[in-house]
């Protein structure tokens, strides 16, 4: 069976997932997540990208990062990144081999309807591993800065975030509160789907719209639309 096409479409968020190679641990020491995350500083600003929401698991990276005009800018950026990671790691630990499985995944998302709810996927990662019991205890996740406990300069703020309410004090709170909401994620099973089959993230509309602009067929799934986006 042929793998499904990676898509990337100029203006549009999009949600990355990078694995380990046989899902072994990439980040082990600290100095790797350290290591990884400078390298993600200098390449989103040699390539001209926005990141939104960044989370490094153990073996295994989440990305929200806003496509440009140019097509080939994340395919390069996840490039840099994971031959950077792979011959520091491999230079440490006298070895050979990639990190890396070959191919990471990626799923344009519906701006207005999913941008937030994919963000929030990502930084409730750690929570859902059992690996803390609050989103900001984790260290190597963009929450702790979005929501004004941490200081990240060069994480970008979306407009979806902006228009979450008037002052900025306001909108952290308000993100704080979608994010530990208890009522439920509806949005996530949707947003795992995407991000598994390199499918889009957003409901038929987005797809016919996507469809339209790119010229290519991407298989339709049920509409769904998270609770809170603004």
């Amino acid at each position: 069976m042929p793998r499904q096409a990676r898509v990337i479409v100029p203006g549009f968020p999009h949600h990355i997932v990078q694995r380990g190679h046989n899902r072994q641990p990439v980040f082990v020491e600290r100095r790797d997540f350290e290591y990884y995350l400078a390298n993600l500083q200098e390449w989103k600003q040699v390539y001209e990208l926005e990141v939104f929401s960044y989370c490094l698991m153990t073996n295994h990276v989440h990305l929200v990062v806003q496509a440009n005009d140019n097509v080939t800018a994340i395919p390069q950026l996840m490039k840099r990144l994971a031959g950077r990671q792979t011959r520091f790691v491999n230079s440490l630990e006298k070895r050979s081999g990639s990190l890396w499985e070959g191919r990471y995944k990626i799923s344009p998302i519906d701006t207005d309807a999913y941008l937030l709810a994919c963000c929030r996927y990502v930084e409730l990662n750690p929570v859902k591993a059992g690996m803390v019991e609050k989103a900001e205890s984790y260290e190597w996740s963009s929450y702790s800065a979005r929501i004004g406990l941490s200081a990240c300069h060069w994480l970008d703020e979306p407009g979806t975030f902006r228009a979450l309410a008037g002052c900025h004090q306001m909108r952290l709170e308000a993100y704080r509160q979608f994010v530990e909401e208890e009522n439920g994620f509806p949005a996530d099973e949707l947003i795992g789907a995407a991000i598994n089959s390199n499918k889009l993230t957003g409901g038929n509309k987005f797809v016919d719209e996507i469809e339209n602009r790119i010229g290519i067929r991407i298989e339709t799934r049920k509409p769904g639309r998270p609770a809170m986006e603004k």
